[in-house]
């Protein structure tokens, strides 16, 4: 497995663990970084792929609220609280990609998204997280080019 997919999937496990936590403490802030911590060093001794597993973190955690924003706009009559615990943070690490990570192709990270989905969670996930990303990518593209 290349290292960008390894750290990806890392995130996504911590990611969904912050998402359970948050809503198990009622809106909680639920566990920072630095208490993902010993779970990142579980999950992998690659220095490269832990680096950029604390990036996607770090960096969807920060962008929560407007990573979240763009989801509920883009999720036509779907409630941000309806969407599968896995989807939403499939659609959350893919979403701070397609906002900040400028070395990442978008196309790649979509690809990656939707992989991802399909892989934890169901065979129809991978469509709806592709249908999100793809609004939310127009939406980031459009911006761009105004």
């Amino acid at each position: 497995m290349r290292k960008r997919t390894l750290a990806r999937e890392i995130a996504l496990q911590a990611l969904y663990q912050h998402d359970l936590h948050q809503r198990m403490e009622e809106s909680g802030p639920g566990p920072s970084l630095e208490e993902l911590e010993p779970f990142i060093q579980e999950a992998t001794d690659d220095p490269e792929v832990r680096q950029f597993t604390r990036t996607l973190l770090d960096g969807t955690l920060a962008l929560r609220a407007q990573i979240d924003e763009k989801i509920v706009a883009a999720a036509r009559n779907w409630k941000l609280s309806r969407i599968a615990p896995v989807d939403r943070s499939v659609l959350r690490l893919a979403i701070f990609e397609l906002m900040s990570e400028q070395d990442v192709p978008p196309k790649v990270a979509i690809n990656e998204a939707i992989e991802l989905a399909k892989k934890y969670s169901t065979e129809q996930s991978g469509a709806f997280v592709n249908g999100i990303l793809d609004r939310i990518y127009n939406d980031i593209r459009g911006q761009q080019s105004t």
